[in-house]
């Protein structure tokens, strides 16, 4: 049992579902949304 949480946790057994570049794509377009609406509170 052991054993087998270790492999599905190491490098080889992580597998994304959707490629990285993606991922930094999404990530950095909603933290600029969420930037633009801090920003825009603050003028408000």
């Amino acid at each position: 049992m052991f054993n087998s949480m270790i492999e599905l946790l190491s490098e080889e057994g992580r597998q994304l579902p959707a490629s990285p570049v993606f991922f930094g794509l999404f990530a950095f377009g909603t933290l600029m949304f969420l930037l633009y609406l801090v920003l825009r509170l603050d003028r408000d």
